[in-house]
């Protein structure tokens, strides 16, 4: 899809003063994790890199902080879609395997690699990794990055979550791989399936106050389950004894995070920058746990939480992106603005794909 170049660094607008032709429909979690994902990233694209009185300066107070007009996207949002483009092509969930998934994948995080709109401050690990997927003739493991963990293995993963069809093994074997096409460190893994997981749990209707704790049980019940169907011998490259060593340090990683975060909720300090407690959300774990805590603080108030997450002195785009996807998928659709929706780059796509994982 052609989409109009962005400047480097936009600049956060007044109030927009018109109202778009009518909201999405309500009651649509998938429309609403994939929108809010979008809104997300781009109400943080101005704001990555700078610290919180930087923020301020630029953007006023964080609570009435307004969505660029128009609304660019970055490498978030772009390779979400390449990887529900990559879901289509595949097939219905309950079809889905290694040899039937992760080809068009492969395809479609080259052809992000290779579009003239990639131009968006793309994380190095998917540059190089993408690259090698490109040249490559050997199997998808010599080009991951085993020893990378950015947040680029999670940010794009929500689709895996709200894919119908596919039981839990499916689910949790295709969040990891396809973060471990880039990113091969186990804490990547471990964390996009995590990130699945949740969008997963509140699609269905979870209880926002249970999360964390069904997340941190999660964590530990697949401790030294490693995915040989989806991951092959990726293990292999990183250097550990087993199979079930690598994993575990990913899962360990991942449970240590969020026990900072169950801790933070206990005595919650929503003025605070999020990034001081449970971290800057450049790596995989704390980009998970940073947004899930802006979410956990306004579960209500997705706004406010998009808000939040995007005044943070760490990776703002990537955390207020899986903000936006926690809340709109617990949320539905019609908790976001049509007059924020009407201007997101790329929203009849991304409603598109709402609508079908909806229905």
């Amino acid at each position: 899809m052609t989409t109009s170049p962005t400047p480097a660094s936009p600049a956060c607008p007044a109030s927009p003063t018109s109202v778009g032709p009518g909201p999405v429909r309500a009651g649509r979690p998938a429309s609403g994790a994939l929108v809010g994902l979008a809104l997300g990233d781009a109400l943080g694209f101005p704001t990555e890199f700078n610290d919180v009185p930087s923020i301020l300066a630029k953007c006023g107070p964080w609570r009435s902080m307004e969505l660029p007009a128009p609304a660019f996207v970055t490498d978030d949002t772009q390779m979400t879609l390449a990887l529900a483009r990559a879901l289509w092509r595949a097939g219905d969930g309950t079809l889905l395997d290694p040899a039937r998934t992760l080809a068009p994948v492969r395809d479609e995080f080259v052809a992000w690699y290779r579009s003239p709109d990639n131009d968006r401050a793309p994380g190095r690990t998917c540059l190089t990794a993408c690259a090698l997927l490109e040249t490559g003739t050997g199997p998808w493991q010599d080009a991951s990055q085993v020893h990378s963990k950015g947040c680029g293995a999670n940010m794009r993963v929500v689709p895996v979550g709200l894919l119908s069809g596919l039981d839990d093994e499916r689910r949790a074997g295709l969040a990891q791989a396809q973060g471990a096409l880039t990113h091969g460190h186990p804490t990547a893994l471990a964390a996009s399936d995590l990130t699945a997981h949740a969008v997963r749990l509140l699609a269905h209707g979870a209880d926002p106050t249970g999360l964390v704790g069904r997340l941190r049980s999660y964590a530990f019940e697949n401790r030294t389950r490693y995915h040989e169907h989806w991951l092959g011998d990726l293990w292999q490259r990183a250097g550990d004894a087993s199979p079930e060593d690598f994993i575990a340090r990913g899962w360990d990683e991942c449970s240590a995070v969020l026990d900072r975060l169950r801790d933070a909720l206990r005595d919650p300090s929503p003025e605070t920058d999020p990034c001081l407690v449970t971290g800057e959300g450049w790596i995989a774990e704390e980009a998970l746990a940073t947004a899930l805590l802006c979410f956990l603080l306004f579960p209500g108030d997705p706004l406010t939480a998009l808000r939040r997450a995007a005044c943070t002195s760490g990776d703002s785009d990537s955390i207020a992106c899986l903000t936006g996807a926690f809340a709109g998928a617990h949320l539905g659709a019609d908790v976001w603005p049509a007059a924020w929706v009407d201007r997101l780059e790329h929203r009849d796509e991304l409603l598109a794909f709402g609508a079908l994982w909806d229905a």
